[in-house]
């Protein structure tokens, strides 16, 4: 099968790679000329422009764009938009907004395009271990793309599936990483008290090895962490910033707008945001505060 592939980068480029083993044809673009080069050099056919690629693929069409989520996106999906027909496909495999999704959807299907949006988890790892992809949008379309599906998902039979209609994809993957940020911060604070207990002198490369083989917490998410224990057992090279792609605050948005409550999420979420302050005010505050109603001692700045 072939699919035009819009977005080179990391994700999109280990996604061109897999492709590319099983057996497809690949034709590619990307705004970054050192990306293209890169993967032409590995067999991806490449095109300058939108319009050339739709050109380079049989009707109907599948392209699929792996650019990051919001302008780029969006800017993207419109032109092609312009150059594909009724009966193609467009996929968006980003992490976008499910509602935007949803427009975009509509929007598509007004001129006979149809619209599917993927959610895909595996990370940088994909390549290797295959994807997640959790995918909405109609019955058709993704009868049309599963051969691409079976490649991309880790085995046979597993690791695809169309959730729902359009939008249901990136709202299933929005849901996901909110958990995925659960999951991490409570990782993180376990290591944190382990390392606290100091007259132990636990090793925590150890432990989370121990804890990969029959415990209930085993995940990938642990294997991760062992190796970046065993790498840097005082993370040393690592900042204690946090950032947060966007999925965390839209499904926490999400359960205040259905009322589910979702307390640990939030609290993950929280915690990142914590994390990019060297000095935050509201402690200041609070320290002023005990210094006032009980003669606390106050340290000064550092």
């Amino acid at each position: 099968m072939e699919v035009g592939l819009v977005g080179l980068g990391r994700m999109g480029g280990n996604m061109a790679r897999r492709l590319l083993r099983g057996g497809h044809r690949v034709v590619g673009h990307d705004r970054s000329p050192e990306l293209t080069r890169a993967l032409a050099g590995e067999g991806v056919e490449t095109r300058e422009s939108l319009a050339a690629l739709v050109a380079a693929l049989k009707a109907p069409r599948v392209v699929w764009v792996m650019v990051p989520a919001g302008d780029p996106t969006e800017s993207t999906i419109v032109a092609l938009g312009g150059h594909l027909s009724s009966g193609d496909v467009l996929v968006d495999g980003g992490n976008s907004n499910y509602m935007d999704s949803v427009r975009r959807a509509k929007e598509l299907s007004d001129r006979g395009v149809r619209f599917l949006d993927a959610g895909t988890s595996g990370g940088i790892r994909g390549l290797a271990h295959g994807y997640c992809l959790m995918v909405g949008g109609p019955e058709d379309a993704y009868r049309v793309i599963e051969p691409l599906l079976r490649t991309l998902a880790p085995e046979a039979g597993r690791g695809h599936m169309r959730v729902g209609e359009a939008g249901a994809g990136h709202f299933v993957k929005m849901v996901h990483n909110g958990i995925e940020y659960g999951l991490m911060q409570a990782y993180a604070e376990g290591f944190e008290l382990l390392k606290a207990k100091s007259e132990f002198d636990l090793d925590l490369a150890a432990i989370a090895e121990l804890w990969r083989h029959g415990s209930v917490v085993r995940s990938w998410l642990l294997d991760l962490t062992a190796e970046s224990l065993e790498s840097d057992p005082e993370l040393a090279g690592v900042a204690a910033y946090v950032e947060d792609s966007g999925e965390g605050r839209w499904t926490i948005e999400e359960s205040i707008r259905l009322a589910v409550p979702m307390p640990a999420i939030a609290a993950a979420l929280q915690a990142r945001f914590r994390s990019r302050q060297q000095a935050p005010f509201g402690a200041k505050l609070l320290s002023a505060m005990r210094h006032q109603f009980g003669g606390h001692a106050v340290r000064g700045a550092r």
